[in-house]
């Protein structure tokens, strides 16, 4: 014979109480949503010490479809975030900036971006140019 329990949920503020009663006896809880409200149901159920084929049922306002959509509700619906900041074209974040930042001593004169060369061109001159040579090499290569 298949057993029904009864997990029944009442909103009380912004906390839920649970009622579950099966096998003769009744237990209660209290939970901060409705999400952790059908956890603690479940464990309250396991409490009773209802067999496998045990069947619950969760009620709100004494119907089981509107459990169903308050719960399906809660867990589909995305949490608020705060809307996302977009910086103006052109501006670097400030993340980015503090990490690649070179110190006072690396950094290159930068060209406006008008006055720039392609990086391509930049690379290619860069790899025309010969190695800079130690004194001991010029001077072997004097000799």
């Amino acid at each position: 014979m298949v057993e029904t329990i009864t997990a029944t949920y009442v909103q009380e503020d912004a906390d839920w109480a649970i009622t579950v009663s099966g096998n003769g006896k009744e237990l209660t809880a209290r939970a901060p949503g409705i999400i952790a409200a059908r956890d603690r149901a479940d464990q309250l159920v396991e409490e009773l010490g209802a067999d496998a084929k045990a069947t619950v049922v969760h009620l709100l306002n004494g119907s089981a479809l509107e459990f169903t959509s308050t719960y399906m509700t809660a867990r589909l619906t995305l949490p608020k975030l705060p809307p996302l900041e977009v910086p103006p074209p052109g501006s670097v974040p400030k993340q980015q900036t503090a990490e690649k930042e070179p110190a006072a001593a690396d950094k290159k004169p930068q060209l406006p971006p008008s006055k720039q060369l392609p990086k391509a061109v930049e690379d290619r001159k860069q790899a025309a140019e010969p190695a800079p040579a130690t004194e001991k090499a010029a001077e072997q290569a004097r000799a």
